[in-house]
């Protein structure tokens, strides 16, 4: 699978300065000396895990190569985000920009008239996808980025899993009224059923502890409004750890977007999923009796988690796809120009 140009990658964390002119620079030194190595954030982990998977593909590929794009302006660029890289630098370049991208169109309606070497958008999902459309049309789509399927393994689990369930919560808005109307009543249901359970927050741990938790865990009960890809409830998935997933549905809830700005729906918790990575509840309502049909179905060993993730969001089949993708591109735009 290997290919003898490499291509371009382009990822940088975006960064203001906050008192001075420049002072983003030796904010991030200072930064650094004081706090450790960064912690990768989201949109990081998409271009980390790309270039992991071009790796594991054998794809060669330059990374951040600025002086390269300027001498070949021709030549395509993956941008995998945030935009400023895009608006900062002016690339003369075609690019394919994503997925690390705006949270809603109307931040830039005009993306592809302001910037026409913009040739495709990647989004993390599909439900994000058509929330773009009626914007971008067919220039917006799909692409998630792939887990690392060799560290996400079902070989971490230990031989006796002694605690039912983890409680992954990733509710970012309107805790007090989602502690008060579902994780205390989910968790008073657990109790009276006996059914032992671990507690881990999005945003507070680092990938050992989740690790270190999934290890004694039969499953994981996964609290989210919404992802837009949902790469920490993929990583679950791919140590075979089944999952019961609240997804509500509804509207997409960014409060600063929601209600006044945008009302798009329906979203979901789990964009990627079929029925082998566990099931799904919509409401507090509906707990209770999901919670005792996954349990039947845990017993009998009906879900296959990890087999979901090795045919659809490995390191190297997503890497695959950004390159089918980036390759039609250039393409075309060899044949245009």
């Amino acid at each position: 699978m290997s290919n003898t140009n490499p291509i371009n990658i382009f990822y940088e964390e975006p960064e203001a300065d906050r008192w001075f002119k420049y002072d983003r620079y030796p904010r991030k030194i200072i930064r650094k000396i004081i706090r450790g190595k960064q912690r990768p954030g989201g949109v990081m982990m998409v271009a980390l895990e790309l270039m992991h998977g071009l790796d594991k593909l054998k794809i060669p590929y330059r990374f951040n190569d600025y002086k390269y794009a300027k001498k070949h302006p021709n030549e395509l660029i993956g941008v995998i985000g945030k935009p400023h890289l895009i608006f900062e630098k002016k690339f003369k370049n075609p690019i394919l920009f994503g997925a690390g991208v705006f949270s809603h169109p109307i931040d830039c309606p005009d993306l592809f008239k302001l910037y026409p070497n913009v040739k495709k958008m990647l989004v993390p999902g599909p439900w994000m996808q058509v929330m773009c459309e009626p914007y971008y049309h067919d220039k917006v789509q799909a692409w998630p980025v792939g887990i690392d399927s060799e560290k996400w393994s079902d070989k971490i689990k230990n031989d006796e899993l002694n605690v039912d369930f983890l409680i992954y919560d990733k509710i970012r808005w309107e805790n007090n009224k989602y502690q008060d109307d579902l994780l205390e009543p989910l968790t008073k249901t657990l109790n009276e059923k006996n059914l032992s359970y671990h507690y881990i927050k999005y945003g507070s741990y680092q990938p050992s502890d989740l690790i270190n938790e999934l290890r004694v865990c039969k499953a994981v009960i996964f609290l989210c409004t919404h992802e837009s890809q949902g790469i920490a409830y993929q990583q679950i998935l791919s140590t075979n750890t089944p999952i019961l997933a609240w997804d509500r549905g509804g509207y997409w809830q960014d409060p600063s977007y929601y209600p006044d700005k945008v009302k798009f729906e329906p979203v979901s918790s789990v964009p990627y999923w079929d029925e082998r990575c566990g099931m799904k509840f919509k409401g507090i309502i509906d707990f209770p009796l999901a919670l005792d049909n996954f349990i039947s179905k845990l017993n009998r060993k009906e879900f296959m988690p990890r087999n979901f993730i090795l045919e659809n969001l490995t390191l190297e089949i997503c890497a695959q796809k950004y390159m089918t993708i980036y390759n039609d591109i250039a393409n075309e735009n060899s044949s245009n120009s």
